[in-house]
């Protein structure tokens, strides 16, 4: 490596970019649950493995979070350095890829292919062929992302941070450490505010019909991952390994087991409204907050000193936002390469009727399917976003 490159990465936040590799590993995993279609969502082995499974990676969002407060609070340039800097290279490959997932469906009718390849690739989108419906959900990109392109809600989430982090720096800087306890925990009474209104009452706090920002709602939202993402790098808090585990593992267990058993009751009844589908899956939760928080400290402690080690951590969170944008559009075939596996090993299996009986009715192939989709999804699209980075300014323009 050249020696500016060494200083460089010598000045990165290792520990960072390794919370950014479980963040962006998790979030695969989510999509890897979500692409199937509602009536395989609602068989019973699927519902369990998969709210198993997915349950376990509620906290990638919040991660991500905590690592942009880390890194980029207080904000040390002027807002309009800070806003082009950032929102620049965000928003340009927002919106090309944003583009070209709505133009999908239209560019498979010009191909002359069948309108079922859309729900190939997009589980849950409508196979509209016509060129108005691509222009359409291009139209309304500056509004909301459309089902070809789901997981560009939390680049809008971002962009929302992006705009926000200026002002709420210029107090952070200011702030005390008593202050900013402050403000996290009335964040954290705020984390119930989704399970107060679902259980207690829908108007919580003086929302009603003409208000819906009711009592807690400035100190609720994504902004108390920021504060808490800067407040752990910011302050000595250094549990021992014992004291972590004693600590962490039971809040982890708590978390988890919130998340998966609210979850998995509630889609074992079909027909649920989807806010509903996804109470026990909100990040702004309390469950949520258990299970992100001890991943957090646990990597933060760690001393990552093996040069391999960092150079894993650092290539890979260069290409979390490429990840981030690109891998819907290879989901579908990992999905259908791995659904194409297992048949192969049933068939293989059939040779030998009971390893066969075993392969077929063995619950646990379905987490496992989740599993090797997951490894397979985040591999092939970190291999295309860093091919396409090292092919010069516009790869890292298009990939961010």
């Amino acid at each position: 490596m050249k020696v500016a490159s060494i200083e460089k990465d010598n000045k990165r936040i290792i520990w960072l970019d390794f919370v950014k590799f479980i963040a962006i590993s998790m979030m695969i995993a989510v999509h890897c649950t979500d692409n199937v279609t509602p009536t395989e969502r609602s068989e019973a082995w699927y519902n369990l493995w998969g709210s198993f499974y997915g349950s376990f990676m509620r906290p990638a969002i919040p991660l991500f979070v905590m690592v942009t407060g880390a890194l980029l609070l207080p904000v040390k340039e002027n807002i309009s350095t800070f806003y082009t800097k950032r929102l620049t290279r965000l928003v340009i490959p927002f919106i090309v890829w944003s583009v070209l997932y709505n133009l999908f469906p239209w560019i498979t009718g010009l191909l002359g292919l069948s309108p079922t390849i859309i729900n190939d690739f997009f589980a849950w989108a409508e196979p509209d062929q016509s060129f108005s419906g691509a222009l359409h959900n291009i139209l309304m990109i500056p509004f909301n992302f459309s089902m070809l392109a789901v997981q560009m809600w939390y680049v809008y989430l971002l962009i929302g941070l992006y705009l926000y982090m200026p002002f709420f720096s210029a107090w952070v800087k200011q702030a005390s450490v008593k202050e900013q306890k402050i403000f996290l925990t009335l964040w954290f009474i705020s984390l119930f505010i989704p399970y107060l209104r679902e259980y207690l009452t829908k108007d919580l706090w003086g929302t009603c019909s003409w208000n819906e920002f009711g009592l807690l709602y400035y100190f609720a939202g994504f902004n108390g991952y920021l504060l808490l993402g800067y407040y752990i790098k910011n302050n000595d808090i250094n549990f021992s390994w014992g004291k972590l585990a004693v600590i962490g593992i039971p809040s982890f267990i708590i978390g988890y087991c919130i998340t998966f058993l609210g979850f998995k009751s509630i889609t074992a009844i079909p027909g649920q409204p989807a806010e509903l589908v996804e109470l026990f899956f909100t990040y702004c939760s309390p469950n949520v907050l258990l299970m992100t928080l001890p991943i957090f400290l646990v990597i933060k402690k760690n001393h990552f000193k093996s040069v391999t080690i960092r150079r894993f951590a650092i290539n890979i969170s260069t290409c979390t936002l490429g990840i981030w944008m690109s891998h819907y559009l290879f989901l579908g075939p990992c999905y259908m390469l791995v659904e194409f596996l297992h048949s192969s090993v049933l068939i293989l299996s059939s040779l030998n009727s009971p390893c066969y009986m075993l392969v077929e009715f063995l619950p646990l192939h379905t987490m496992l399917k989740m599993i090797v989709c997951t490894i397979l999804l985040l591999s092939i699209t970190w291999g295309f976003v860093y091919v396409i980075r090292k092919s010069g300014k516009i790869g890292k323009w298009i990939m961010g």
